[in-house]
């Protein structure tokens, strides 16, 4: 059954125009992107479906949940494959919607002076490095008004460590003539906690840059779902 063959009144298009789209459930949001379900089951069960919490972010078989809408949205190409009923429109069409929601981040960051809106900061971060099933370290690189000029992965890892070379923090930081830095990596294990060789590391890297008079603003380990800010923790 697609969307047009439910009734009027259960509808989310029609629903939309007429209330807004605050009005509409997660499901019904991601009925509109699929727009027709699949034999024997209609496209408000498959979104339902597809957004069950699961437990972890894909789980093989039948009905795969993804664990809400933030954890469809940092699905990889290669989960959204292994959904049945998810053919190459659909697939881009939620891949579509996830790289919007990471440039319409970026772009608030880049008009606006990143320390007046934290939380964007960390919605940014985690929408680049949440679903990853890998560890990378990212930098992202600020001007003397802290708005952001560029978020670069510079080092990539295994699931449990990653080597990163202060001198190429350094050098890259003088590519976009920065005059401070926001430090992050994620922990794909889930535990956002840093450890020992993480605030070593972020000490390190303050001293390196300091050289440059390039100010350390922020470490912020993301996981699935959460991410932490080491300088809220007093950990800089």
């Amino acid at each position: 059954m697609s969307v047009k063959d439910l009734p009027a009144q259960s509808r989310p298009r029609e629903k939309l125009l007429s209330r807004g789209p605050a009005a509409l459930s997660d499901a019904e949001l991601l009925a509109l992107l699929l727009r027709t379900g699949i034999a024997g089951k209609d496209v408000l069960q498959m979104a339902d479906e597809l957004l069950q919490i699961q437990g972890k972010r894909l789980v093989d078989g039948p009905t795969p949940g993804f664990g809400g809408i933030a954890g469809l949205l940092n699905a990889t190409p290669d989960d959204l494959k292994k959904v049945k009923g998810l053919g190459p429109a659909k697939r881009a069409e939620i891949l579509a919607v996830l790289e919007l929601a990471r440039r319409a981040v970026s772009q608030r960051l880049q008009e606006r002076p990143l320390l007046a809106d934290p939380s964007a900061v960390k919605q940014h971060l985690q929408l680049r490095l949440a679903h990853l099933p890998h560890e990378v370290f990212v930098v992202c690189f600020l001007d003397a008004q802290n708005k952001l000029l560029e978020t670069e992965e510079l080092f990539r890892g295994t699931l449990s460590q990653t080597s990163v070379y202060p001198r190429e923090v350094v050098l890259r930081a003088l590519h976009h003539h920065a005059s401070a830095v926001v430090l992050s990596h994620n922990h794909p294990s889930g535990a956002v906690q840093p450890s020992p060789a993480d605030i070593a590391l972020t000490h390190t890297l303050r001293a390196a840059l300091a050289l440059l008079d390039v100010r350390v603003l922020d470490h912020i380990i993301v996981g699935p779902g959460e991410a932490l800010s080491m300088a809220e923790k007093g950990l800089l």
